[in-house]
């Protein structure tokens, strides 16, 4: 719940302190919240995460653009998607706990809406653009450089988990390697799947996602942990 005390402790994670504490509180009021509490729907936090998402493009294309200057516009363009899709801010999101400090309705938190990626994503570029509004372009660029685009490295394997996990298994002589739809929950126009890797009849990894592909792209890094777990273990 984002009491005071817990926004506090949420401004210590991040390094900076909002004067205007009503803009954070806005960045992590999910709709639901919005609506059950009959607050004005422009209190919620889809405004801030329109402008939050413009300044994510902006900060995240221009540190592309000169750490890789070998790269063409193509290929910068798919790493920037990668990077700023919901399954790469979703993952950002929890090393910040994002989904813990957040307002939302009773439905929502009923469904595990704290742990799903359509909202921490969501709420990731919300708390980006309240960080634009209360501290301007240098606050927003910190946080961006620090949650976003540090650990590359770990964060690139995660963004491209299932092309890397493709290449693995092509190594190995005998490989039964499959992608299984194991449930869905929500609404249609907010749907939530899940999905497990399976090797040669095993499960190797899972994940959850709002849409099939990026369920995969998380159970596809599971697996890909889980193998190189394997490989050390023989050795």
């Amino acid at each position: 719940m984002a009491s005071e005390y817990s926004l506090s402790r949420l401004e210590q994670k991040i390094g900076y302190q909002f004067q205007n504490k009503a803009l954070l509180k806005q960045a992590l009021t999910h709709s639901s919240f919005a609506n059950e509490q009959k607050i004005n729907k422009l209190e919620d936090y889809e405004r801030l995460e329109f402008l939050g998402d413009a300044v994510l493009e902006l900060i995240s294309s221009d540190f592309l653009f000169h750490a890789n200057p070998q790269l063409t516009e193509g290929k910068l363009t798919k790493l920037r998607s990668s990077m700023v899709c919901e399954p790469a801010l979703a993952y950002c999101a929890r090393d910040l706990e994002l989904g813990e400090y957040m307002l939302l309705g009773k439905g929502e938190e009923a469904t595990g809406g704290r742990k799903r990626e359509s909202i921490t994503s969501d709420a990731m570029e919300a708390l980006i653009g309240a960080l634009y509004l209360d501290g301007g372009l240098e606050e927003a660029h910190a946080f961006i450089q620090r949650f976003i685009l540090s650990d590359l490295e770990n964060k690139i394997l995660f963004y491209d988990s299932k092309t890397v996990l493709q290449e693995m298994i092509q190594t190995m002589e005998q490989a039964d390697f499959y992608y299984e739809l194991i449930g869905e929950e929500g609404p249609d126009h907010d749907k939530e799947f899940e999905v497990k890797a399976v090797l040669n009849g095993k499960k190797i990894g899972s994940g959850k996602g709002r849409t099939k592909k990026s369920a995969e792209q998380q159970a596809a890094y599971e697996a890909i942990l889980y193998l190189r777990k394997q490989e050390k273990d023989v050795e």
